[in-house]
């Protein structure tokens, strides 16, 4: 149990619908992007000094693209199917950077289901506030498939 909450498993492949969508807005902050540095030590320059980056034709800090990736299956992992789903590729572009403090609207969109392999694709749009694409392409995933969908009340207890 974390933080005295039980968790849920997400939807089955069976259960999700070509269509579906799902819309979320995230503000880049100071935090996450020293979170990030700290958890990789990625000293890259272009991520955090504005006297660099000025140097350059990004002309300000900008957000690295794995914490942009991070945003985008976190938010399959928590809500679209959810728990239990992962990753089994992904074909991302990065067109335009994000700059610290700028806030991206993130949709996306269930566009192909396999039942039979437990695959789906979702397409991913991220957009800046100025409505320029910061972030394009597709996320092929495993949907939750449990062996045994008896679960008990103690089946998350660690989740």
């Amino acid at each position: 149990m974390i933080l005295g909450k039980k968790r849920r498993v997400g939807r089955s492949v069976s259960d999700i619908k070509i269509g579906e969508k799902l819309k979320l807005t995230e503000k880049i902050e100071d935090r996450d992007l020293l979170l990030y540095l700290g958890l990789t030590n990625d000293p890259n320059p272009i991520y955090i000094q504005h006297d660099f980056a000025a140097q350059t034709e990004v002309e300000r800090p900008i957000v690295p693209t794995l914490m942009l990736t991070g945003i985008i299956t976190s938010a399959i992992s928590k809500y679209l199917p959810g728990p239990g789903t992962y990753i089994l590729a992904q074909n991302l572009e990065f067109p335009v950077p994000v700059h610290h403090y700028e806030t991206v609207e993130v949709t996306l969109e269930i566009t192909q289901t396999e039942p039979e392999e437990n695959r789906a694709v979702i397409s991913v749009i991220a957009e800046n506030e100025a409505g320029a694409a910061v972030v394009r392409g597709s996320v092929v995933i495993a949907p939750p498939a449990l062996k045994n969908r008896q679960l008990t009340s103690q089946t998350l207890d660690n989740f």
